[in-house]
Order: C-alpha cells, then structure tokens, then sequence
C-alpha cells in the first residue's frame, strides 16, 4: 500500500470519505494518494478536522456530492484543453456565465457540491482554508463586522462568523442556489450567531462599512476585476482587511479574467488604493511555485490587504 494511504488511514473522518471519494471515482485514486504523499502532520490534523465539517454538511449525500466531484473536475478537464489550445479561457462575459452557470440551479448546486469536496482533495484550495482560518482571521479586530462576497459553499463565511472576534456576519451573493447551500452549511454546523444572506450584485450595493471582506474565487468571474476591487475598498471601513484570492491560470465554466501570474493581482489590489499586508501563493497539487510559473500552472493566490487609515 502507498506510504500516503497509511498516513491517511490514522485520520478517520478523512481516509473514510477518501475512500467514498475513490468508490465513486476510482480514476482520482492516483491523483488522492499524490496529493497526500508530502502532507506534514500539521497538515493532516487541519484536513481531518475540516473533513469533519464536510462530513456534517454533507450527511447522507457523501456518494452524492462524491459524484460532483467527478462531475466538476470532468468539466474542468474539459475547460483545461480548450486553455491550452486557445491561451485564454472560453467565456468573455458575465452574462454568458449568468445563463450557463448561475441560472443553472442543478449546475450551480453540483458545481458548488464538487468545489466543497475540493477544499479536502486540493492542496491549493486547502492551504488557502488553512490561511484564512490560522492567519486572517485571527488579525481581525475585537466585533468586527463580516462581508463574504460570493460565499459559495459557506465554509468561510461560516468560520468567520463562529470566530470569537466576529461581531457581525453577512454574506452576499448573486446565485440563489448559492444562498440555499450557503444556508445548509450554516444549518449543518449549527452556526450560533445570526447570519445575513442576501441576493446582491456588488456593483449596486448599499452603502455600507465592513471591517472584514472576503472575496475568494470572485474576482476571476467578473469582467472587470480591478472595478471590483475598487468597490471592495469603498466597503471598507478604515483600517478594515480583505481576504482576495483568486486563482492564477485557472481554466472553469464561468472563470472570465485570466490572470497570468500572482504578482499580477498583487498589482490591481494595490491599484485599489489598498495596502497588502500579506500573501500566499499556493501552486497546484504536485507542483513546485516555480514549476507552476513556468509550465502556466494554476495557482492559487491569497492578498490580505487593508484601508490605509485615514
């Protein structure tokens, strides 16, 4: 048996739905033992308890969304050879992606179900979890009054919410179907503190102050990510942080902006008049950051940035 499986096998919850996840999806079984062979003991720990997580959001529907699992990285495959054939992904606007993906509430459920077995089966996606739960959050003041845009599966938004420093959390988003799954997870975790979900279009937003924004996997869905970012520092109060990440050579059914490297969004986030304070570039599974750059590899790109004072 592989080193990785017998590492992977002192971790229930984690192991027990890898194998759900393998049953399901028996072509993965080489790419799971991969991306677990260089886990640290750090890291199993964190996987095993976020496994415990999906495992209470998922509940009886584990074959389920081990199914859309599959489904998403079938797609993602798909989206992967037309980026290397064309140099630039297939979709150029919101609106074809609203009618494709967003409309779509079986698509848009599945989609979401497969990005949340992502987190575990994605060491790109998992460390940006690790990140944000161990290193943003803890630098957010005392009360501070939560924004997630496009919360996705909720997972953030739930963990920023049921941090001891929240005072308040919202989330905002422009998929319904989005909103009901953000709501299960809610439910499933039995999240304490009230959470306000609402159908917003960030562009025409309500003049509001947060002290924390989150905006993970957004800014490559929209056509004008650097207005986005713009809008994101006008949400902020002053001295108030964002979480951006947002992934670098990406292929996806409904990703619009192609970013060529890290360094790139680092650029726009400061052209947003905000200030970085920290960053983690996380290649995908397998791959070293060089190895990433230069065979245009997706990377996963954290900025935590802040509202300069004023």
């Amino acid at each position: 048996m592989d080193l990785a499986l017998l590492d992977i096998d002192r971790y229930p919850t984690l192991s027990r739905i890898r194998d759900a996840q393998i049953a399901a999806f028996p072509q993965c079984a080489g790419s799971l033992a991969r991306r677990f062979r260089d886990a640290t003991a750090e890291e199993f720990d964190f996987l095993e308890a976020l496994a415990r997580d999906i495992d209470r959001i998922v509940g009886r529907d584990l074959r389920a969304h081990c199914a859309d699992y599959k489904f998403i990285t079938d797609i993602v495959l798909e989206e992967e050879i037309y980026f290397r054939r064309e140099n630039r992904y297939r979709l150029s606007t919101f609106a074809e992606a609203l009618e494709k993906v967003y409309s779509n509430r079986e698509y848009m459920t599945r989609y979401m179900n497969g990005l949340l077995m992502s987190q575990l089966w994605w060491s790109n996606h998992s460390a940006v979890m690790q990140f944000f739960k161990e290193v943003y959050l803890s630098g957010n003041k005392p009360g501070y009054r939560h924004l997630e845009i496009g919360p996705g599966h909720g997972l953030f938004l739930e963990y920023a919410a049921m941090h001891p420093h929240c005072g308040s959390a919202t989330g905002w988003d422009v998929s319904p179907a989005s909103l009901d799954l953000v709501r299960q997870t809610l439910s499933a975790l039995d999240c304490q503190k009230p959470v306000s979900l609402e159908l917003v279009n960030m562009f025409d937003a309500p003049t509001r102050e947060f002290d924390s924004i989150v905006f993970s996997e957004v800014l490559e869905h929209l056509e004008d990510p650097a207005g986005a970012l713009k809008s994101i520092a006008s949400l902020l109060a002053p001295g108030g942080r964002t979480f951006i990440n947002a992934p670098v050579n990406s292929p996806a059914p409904d990703h619009l902006s192609l970013f060529r490297s890290p360094e790139e969004i680092v650029r726009i986030v400061e052209e947003a008049g905000l200030r970085v304070e920290r960053t983690l570039f996380a290649p995908t599974a397998g791959s070293t950051l060089d190895r990433a750059r230069r065979m245009s590899l997706a990377i996963s790109t954290v900025v935590v940035a802040s509202n300069p004072q004023e």
